[in-house]
């Protein structure tokens, strides 16, 4: 059997086990544990082994439960809240305000987090039924928060991009940066959508009614501090490790300090907030490392079968396809995969085929990064199976039907889509703040 062949049956073998329902990291590693005992025998053992160890070694790792726990500490502590209700008065008086303010709240959730699954949860139980219940247009409200929680996964700290920093052996606090100036043009753009949508119709977004929004100056002053706390949280973290001043691990030990010292002097650091937030950090920081270990593994076999050369081959001499068709190509596969995998799943399935590959046509690693995770939100979002869709039904009310989250995304889509090209034609709006900060 050639090795291009065995390379294809690896990736059916573990196409099939996940379409099957098995979890990610128990299908990748089995399929991976299997062909290394089969092509070498049992020094086909080594290769888990090597992949823990360099998993155990690989020290900015640490910073995967630091952010986590952060996260769920400001959420599980309701300091989200505060953001909304920050929102609600400020942003109250303009036509689509709170759905623009909604946008807000998600790029901040995103600041503080890095999982989009935090921000869906958290707007789809705060915020979306404070719009229904102000008359906002259930489609356009749907496809905001939908929208808005993808950002989790491009502003940092993305989690996404740790893992992707991971595999492809890049900087993450570059990776990082580099998704800085993509996330807040394409929040930008999904609040200048809203905007122009609701100045056509307006009764798409309502105002709020006048009563609601006679405020005393002193109460919107009260909320504004409330509601910013977050990003004090987030400059706290961030100022001193692109100053220098701490290492990426370090900051993320003072995010995650910051926000328990946050949610203690407001008071809301109760026994089961604490339990909680330490309970789902373990299991998803667990969860994240075994995906790793499984994809080191299944990724140090295939590049032991030449795997990689072999698809540069096929694009290349086979297909004549140029180093731009070979990179489009490979964003649509991205999109067609996420239709039934989650991000990491598909990083860890593909990274070892095409990160080597993307770095020989020439490309930066780094503005690659940002491109995976603009194509993973579009791929999070397309029927029939993108993940937030079925994340938003289980959280929406019965009011909202799966035709309706459906039809909500279409327009955010069509933004990404547009996020997407000018990132691509543009590279420098994902590596100017990069290269500024480390001086290239």
């Amino acid at each position: 059997m050639s090795q291009e062949l065995i390379a294809v049956v690896m990736f059916s073998g573990m196409m099939l086990m996940l379409m099957t329902g098995q979890r990610v990291f128990g299908a990748i590693g089995f399929v991976g544990a299997m062909a290394g005992l089969m092509l070498w025998g049992t020094g086909g053992a080594e290769i888990p082994f090597s992949a823990a160890m360099k998993l155990m070694k690989w020290y900015p790792l640490l910073t995967l439960p630091m952010f986590i726990f952060m996260g769920y500490v400001l959420s599980e502590s309701r300091i989200a809240d505060d953001l909304y209700k920050m929102f609600h008065v400020w942003m109250g008086p303009v036509r689509g305000g709170l759905a623009i303010g909604t946008i807000g709240l998600m790029v901040l959730i995103s600041a503080m987090n890095g999982l989009s699954v935090a921000g869906m949860a958290i707007g789809a139980t705060i915020a979306l039924p404070e719009l229904l219940r102000r008359n906002y247009d259930k489609l356009m409200v749907t496809g905001v928060i939908q929208a808005g929680s993808s950002l989790g996964i491009l502003v940092p700290p993305s989690v996404v991009l740790v893992l992707y920093a991971m595999i492809a052996r890049q900087p993450v606090g570059q990776l990082w940066l580099a998704g800085v100036v993509p996330g807040l043009m394409m929040a930008t753009l999904f609040i200048f959508y809203i905007w122009l949508r609701c100045r056509i119709q307006p009764e798409l977004g309502p105002v709020l009614p006048k009563e609601e929004r006679n405020v005393p100056l002193s109460e919107k002053l009260r909320l504004l501090r409330a509601g910013l706390l977050p990003l004090v949280i987030f400059a706290t973290m961030m100022v001193p490790f692109v100053k220098g001043w701490t290492s990426l691990v370090e900051s993320s030990a003072i995010g995650a300090i910051t926000a328990f010292l946050a949610a203690v002097l407001k008071g809301r650091m109760t026994r089961e907030v604490f339990e909680t937030s330490v309970r789902s950090t373990l299991a998803i920081s667990c969860m994240f490392m075994w995906i790793i270990l499984a994809a080191l593994g299944f990724g140090a076999i295939f590049d032991g079968l030449g795997a990689v050369s072999a698809i540069e081959d096929l694009f290349t001499a086979q297909l004549g396809l140029g180093p731009w068709g070979i990179l489009i190509l490979m964003q649509l596969s991205f999109i067609i995969m996420g239709t039934f995998l989650d991000d990491t799943a598909m990083l860890v399935i593909v990274a070892p085929l095409y990160v080597p590959l993307v770095g020989a046509l020439g490309f930066d690693l780094i503005w690659y990064g940002v491109l995976y995770t603009i194509t993973t939100q579009i791929a999070y979002m397309t029927p029939p199976f993108g993940y937030n869709l079925f994340l938003m039904r289980a959280m929406a009310p019965p009011e909202i039907s799966l035709r309706d989250i459906y039809r909500s995304i279409v327009p955010f889509v069509a933004v990404m889509a547009l996020a997407l090209a000018l990132v691509m034609l543009f590279p420098q709006i994902a590596l100017w703040l990069p290269n500024y900060v480390y001086g290239k």
